[in-house]
């Protein structure tokens, strides 16, 4: 039975494929992958690795042929997807945290909501973490000393660097901020001179390095995903899981609600899905084959030539993350703004 049932659920797939294709095109030829950022990108390394074991275990192995749309930093793919595709299995999208992010769905020009969006599956980086020159980790506990000072890019900084403003705001660091670095290299050089004492990174090489000079080391770690929960990674060593450290200091229910918005970002990375109301049966079979590809070894391997910590994440695990973002509350997205702003970060 169970042979027969997959047998009709790989007829129907086909079946759906052929008529987005039009009705003289051969069942399964191609699928649409849809990537919301431009070549070259993390999220470009993700979609066509997962396009190509896709490929691999789809049944009838039709041909995945990716496409980069680019703009407005993925709002343009994610509409296209929603008004101008056929939700019967012949168009996948990648993408990434961003277009889960309500300070971005709910943009006036955005004409989707992730929630709505079929989950097929993710990858993640493992986590990230903050870094600090040892002889400044007293200081950061000492408001009677100089702050700590933590280097980030121009604008708002990344999640994972906001980890810094979580812990001036709930656990009373005694830091402040030097922005507009323009990448990690020019961080990692500002680190090795001295000035800055703090950065945060999901790059192991690096970390490994700067932990082999003697003069750097873990001060915690945003945590990674498994089995849907967050847990510390054995490669930072002890270093505790930031979530923990803030865990019960934040009174403020709006406060608590904009640390879960930040924590829930900080661990959604690259995701995939097919686009809304694609019927349960084509879910399945979309499901089924990157369910196999999360356990073929040479998925893995080549998810870590992208990234040291490349983590693949599961349907289930990637849909509570986007309904967890789907459900948050506009003030509670628009609270690290404030917390920015206090701190002395011109963010608009």
């Amino acid at each position: 039975m169970k042979t027969v049932g997959l047998c009709l659920l790989a007829s129907f797939m086909a079946s759906s494929l052929a008529h987005a294709q039009g009705s003289d095109a051969p069942a399964g030829k191609s699928v649409n992958l849809v990537i919301t950022s431009a070549s070259g990108g993390g999220t470009d390394a993700y979609g066509r690795l997962a396009g190509r074991f896709l490929e691999k275990y789809l049944p009838g192995s039709p041909t995945v042929v990716p496409r980069n749309i680019p703009g407005a930093d993925g709002i343009t793919a994610m509409n296209y997807v929603v008004q101008q595709s056929v939700p019967d299995g012949s168009t996948v999208v990648v993408t990434s945290n961003t277009m889960a992010d309500p300070l971005n769905f709910r943009k006036p020009q955005s004409h989707f909501n992730p929630v709505d969006f079929v989950v097929i599956g993710g990858g993640g980086r493992g986590g990230e973490v903050l870094m600090i020159k040892k002889e400044a980790k007293k200081r950061l506990y000492d408001k009677s000393q100089p702050p700590a000072v933590m280097g980030s890019l121009g604008g708002i900084p990344r999640s994972g660097m906001q980890m810094t403003a979580w812990g001036i705001e709930a656990l009373g660091w005694n830091a402040k901020w030097v922005v507009g670095y323009r990448g990690t290299n020019e961080l990692t050089l500002a680190l090795e001179r001295g000035e800055i004492d703090m950065t945060s990174t999901a790059n192991l090489f690096l970390i490994q390095r700067l932990i082999a000079t003697g003069n750097f080391e873990i001060l915690c770690q945003s945590g990674t995903l498994k089995n849907g929960a967050l847990t510390s990674r054995p490669e930072f060593g002890d270093a505790p899981v930031f979530t923990k450290l803030v865990e019960g200091k934040l009174k403020d229910p709006l406060a608590a609600k904009a640390f879960e918005y930040w924590s829930t970002i900080a661990v959604t990375d690259k995701w995939m899905a097919l686009p809304p109301k694609t019927p349960k049966a084509v879910t399945e079979i979309y499901r089924a084959a990157y369910a196999k590809s999360m356990a073929d070894p040479e998925f893995l391997q080549a998810g870590k030539n992208i990234s040291d910590d490349f983590v693949p994440l599961s349907a289930p695990e990637v849909e509570i993350l986007i309904q967890k973002l789907g459900s948050l509350p506009l003030e509670a997205t628009e609270y690290m703004t404030v917390i920015l702003r206090k701190q002395g970060l011109d963010v608009q």
